[in-house]
């Protein structure tokens, strides 16, 4: 990482985690279990939030907002996903799953109120004029034709009878992982009211490089490392991105979408390196 990259993401996550101490104050049990699912991570999705806010001049109080929205649709999906009627995971982010920590209860109802938080952030007079449409494309991002859709797709496919094609993958992938991160990367764009479009090149060939690396990462990671278990896809059989093209294929494959992302950046000249070395970062990282 260079360390213009390195600083803005340490900022940024500065940034969220003061704003979720002001919207999220633990008062309870839920509110606790909230706060353990929202920290620990890279926020990469608020990042690009409060990035692409900058390269359109919006008020940090406006994308703030969005920037912490994000981090909590991202969180309750993850609490969701760990549960033992999903992917029954034990460990996230280093830590003990909610559901561990606590019980599945409080990991439901935490992630229910993780979403719908995101939500009332979104709607708060802060953010401006353009809220409503962060939040209308949001729900779309989230729901049943974006993340909720893929990770049903995915569920599907572990009892299929026949591997999921390349095609196949990348669709679902692109609804379970890249809707989100094209919300975050478009935010901005749309605080502002300009065109989103060049940020929506940026973030879909971001987002499959991200996934492509997650697949990477679960045949090369350690998990101390990674901080969730590794190597899962290939004792179930899964169907991968590393299954298809192979190691060094899938390898080759995000370094050209990280450029694809790179020179989609072009309209915002040097304001975009940061942006630039994020699509690096996203295919170079150990976790």
């Amino acid at each position: 990482m260079t360390a213009g990259f390195t600083a803005a993401l340490l900022q940024a996550q500065t940034q969220i985690l003061n704003h979720m101490d002001r919207r999220l104050p633990q008062a309870d049990m839920l509110h606790q279990a909230m706060g353990y699912a929202l920290r620990g991570g890279k926020m990469l999705r608020g990042f690009l939030v409060l990035e692409s806010a900058r390269l359109h001049d919006v008020p940090e109080t406006a994308a703030i907002e969005a920037a912490l929205a994000i981090e909590c649709i991202h969180a309750y999906s993850l609490v969701h996903d760990d549960l033992p009627a999903m992917d029954d995971d034990d460990l996230r982010r280093g830590q003990p799953t909610l559901h561990r920590k606590w019980d599945e209860a409080t990991a439901v109802l935490a992630g229910d109120s993780l979403q719908t938080l995101a939500f009332e952030l979104l709607a708060r007079d802060s953010v401006g004029p353009n809220a409503l449409s962060l939040i209308r494309t949001l729900a779309q991002a989230a729901g049943k034709d974006g993340m909720v859709s893929g990770q049903m797709m995915d569920i599907a496919a572990e009892t299929a009878e026949t591997p999921l094609t390349l095609d196949e993958i990348t669709t679902l992938q692109a609804r379970k992982t890249g809707c989100l991160i094209e919300w975050s990367a478009c935010a901005g764009a749309r605080l502002a009211g300009a065109d989103p479009a060049p940020l929506r090149h940026y973030a879909q060939a971001l987002g499959l490089a991200f996934q492509i690396a997650d697949d990477i990462l679960d045949v090369e990671g350690d998990a101390a490392t990674v901080g969730k278990a590794v190597r899962k896809d290939a004792d179930a059989g899964k169907a991968t991105f590393v299954s298809h093209l192979g190691l060094e294929g899938a390898k080759h494959r995000a370094r050209e979408l990280a450029d694809l992302a790179c020179a989609a950046l072009a309209p915002y000249g040097a304001a975009g390196d940061t942006l630039k070395d994020a699509a690096r970062f996203v295919i170079s990282r150990d976790s």
